[in-house]
């Protein structure tokens, strides 16, 4: 059994869905952006400000090769693993991938109040949510094994979801 990697726009609900899908699955509930921090020994939030985006994604692309050497679990990515092509392919080929699919209006009306998420304290969150959407969408899409609509339906739903398409040869 490969690992299962979920996908999407923040908010979408990778940590939430992905510690559901583990325990119902039995395996490992991996988040890797908290992984990461504990790589670089600080916030994901400090280290972009110290260090650039580019220096984060480098990160990011070696803690993610060396999770999906590990035993099989699910893995809880950052909204924008799929940035890189490196990590796409690590990703497809290396995992089932599940892209959690929801539209930018229902992320912001589950993120209004959010401030936590750095990409989105500005002015405009939902115009920022269109276009992440805009930018990332595509790049999900092409990496998916899987998509499920997450963005209305209740975690267990989507849960459910997930579990009746996965092939039990993988």
């Amino acid at each position: 059994m490969k690992s299962i990697a979920l996908i999407g726009l923040p908010g979408s609900g990778k940590t939430t869905i992905g510690k559901l899908l583990a325990r119902q699955l039995g395996l490992p509930f991996v988040d890797v952006d908290h992984e990461i921090e504990v790589d670089i020994g600080s916030t994901i939030r400090d280290f972009f400000e110290a260090h650039g985006e580019a220096a984060f994604r480098d990160v990011e692309a070696r803690v993610l090769r060396s999770l999906v050497q590990q035993p099989p679990s699910i893995l809880s990515t950052g909204g924008g693993i799929v940035l890189r092509a490196e990590n796409r392919e690590c990703l497809r080929d290396a995992c089932r991938v599940v892209y959690l699919r929801a539209s930018a209006e229902d992320l912001f009306r589950r993120l209004r109040h959010d401030r936590k998420r750095p990409l989105l304290q500005v002015a405009d969150p939902l115009q920022k949510l269109r276009e992440l959407q805009a930018e990332r969408g595509p790049l999900y899409a092409e990496v998916a094994h899987l998509s499920v609509e997450a963005g209305t339906a209740r975690a267990q739903a989507v849960v459910k979801a997930i579990v009746t398409q996965l092939d039990p040869a993988d």
